[in-house]
C-alpha cells in the first residue's frame, strides 16, 4: 500500500505544475491592474508605477510565474496586496470554515440521497422512481443562488425561524451556530443529494440484476438482509466515487453561497480577491483547492479498497 500511495503521489507533480500555469496564466489575464487598487482612485501615475515596483508587477510575467513556483514549492503563498496578511495564513484561516458547510452538505446530501435513490431503485417504474425522478430533474435544473434567495425569504424573512446569513461561533452559542448553518449547508446540498440518488438508483437498479441477488431471493432470505448486505454493499463503488466528486463540488461551488449568505470561507474570500485584484490570494486559493481535489481523489481510492477487497489486492499487486 505504501507503494502504491507513493506512486499516486508522485504522479501530482505533473498536474500540480500543470494546474499552476494555467491559474497563474488565467489570474493574469483578469482585467485591472492591483497596483490601481492598492493605490487608490487619486493616486499620481508616478505612485502607480512605483507600487507595480515594489510588487513586482513590473516584471516580465515568465519571471513572476518562476519566482512564485518557487516560493509555493516552499510553501510560502507570498503576501496580500489588500489585506497585508501571509496568503497562506489568510486561506488557512478561512478554509475551515468552507469545509463545514461543504461536510455539513455532504451530510445532507447522503441522508437524502442515498434513502431515495435506494427506494427508487428498489421500485423501478413504480411511484417512488416516479417522484425521486422528478424530484432531482427540477432540484439539478435549479440555481444554487436562487434557491439560497428563496430559501432567507421563506426561513428568515417571512417565517424569521433562520438567520439570513452570517456565521456565530459554536463557542460563543451552539445553537445560534447550529442555526447559522442550517440554510447554506442545505442550499449547497442541493444538487449533492439529487445526484446523489440518481447513482444510487441507477446502481441499485444494476445490481438487483446480478445472479447473486437471484440466488438469494431463491434461498429465502429476507428482503431487509438482501437489500442491506448484497444490494447496497455491492452498489458502494459508484455511490463513494460520486460522494467523492460532490464533496470537492460542494467546495468549489461554495463560492456562490458563501457570497449569498456572507459566510466567511475561502469562496467569499476568492470573489473579494478577484474584485480587489488580489492575484497571490487567488492563486494561493485556486493551487489549494487541486491539490484538496488530488488528495480527495488518493482518499476515494483507499475507500475503494475497504468497500471491495478486490481492488485492494489489486492496489497490492500494482506495487
Amino acid at each position: 500500500m505504501a507503494t502504491y500511495l507513493t506512486r499516486q503521489i508522485l504522479q501530482w507533480i505533473p498536474v500540480l505544475f500543470i494546474s499552476s500555469v494555467l491559474i497563474f496564466a488565467v489570474v493574469r489575464a483578469l482585467p485591472g491592474d492591483p497596483a490601481d487598487v492598492i493605490a487608490g482612485p487619486d493616486a499620481t501615475p508616478e505612485v502607480v508605477e512605483q507600487i507595480r515596483s515594489d510588487y513586482g508587477l513590473d516584471r516580465p510575467l515568465p519571471e513572476q510565474y518562476f519566482s512564485w513556483l518557487k516560493h509555493v514549492a516552499q510553501g510560502d503563498f507570498g503576501q496580500s496586496y489588500i489585506y497585508h496578511r501571509p496568503n497562506g495564513e489568510l486561506i488557512f484561516s478561512r478554509l475551515p470554515f468552507s469545509l463545514l458547510i461543504a461536510v455539513t452538505a455532504l451530510l445532507v446530501a447522503v441522508a437524502v440521497g442515498i434513502p431515495a435513490g435506494l427506494a427508487a431503485g428498489m421500485n423501478e417504474g413504480r411511484l417512488p422512481d416516479w417522484l425521486m425522478s422528478m424530484g432531482s430533474a427540477l432540484s439539478i435544473a435549479t440555481p444554487d443562488f436562487w434557491f439560497g434567495i428563496v430559501m432567507v425569504i421563506i426561513f428568515s424573512v417571512s417565517l424569521g425561524w433562520l438567520p439570513p446569513g452570517g456565521f456565530v461561533s459554536a463557542f460563543d452559542s451552539p445553537w445560534r451556530f447550529f442555526l447559522s448553518l442550517v440554510l447554506p449547508s442545505l442550499t449547497l446540498a442541493l444538487h449533492g443529494s439529487a445526484v446523489l440518488a440518481r447513482f444510487t438508483r441507477n446502481a441499485v437498479i444494476e445490481t438487483l440484476g446480478e445472479d447473486y441477488i437471484r440466488t438469494a431471493r431463491a434461498k429465502g432470505l429476507r428482503r431487509g438482509r438482501i437489500v442491506r448486505w448484497h444490494v447496497l454493499r455491492n452498489s458502494l463503488i459508484p455511490i463513494v466515487t460520486m460522494m467523492g466528486i460532490l464533496l470537492g463540488r460542494m467546495l468549489g461551488g461554495a463560492v456562490v453561497i458563501e457570497t449569498v449568505f456572507a459566510w466567511p470561507g475561502v469562496g467569499r474570500l476568492l470573489v473579494q480577491s478577484i474584485i480587489n485584484r488580489d492575484y497571490g490570494v487567488v492563486q494561493g486559493i485556486l493551487v489549494i483547492l487541486v491539490l484538496f481535489f488530488l488528495l480527495l481523489n488518493l482518499v476515494v481510492d483507499i475507500l475503494y479498497g475497504f468497500v471491495d477487497p478486490r481492488i485492494r489486492v489489486a492496489q497490492e499487486k500494482a506495487k
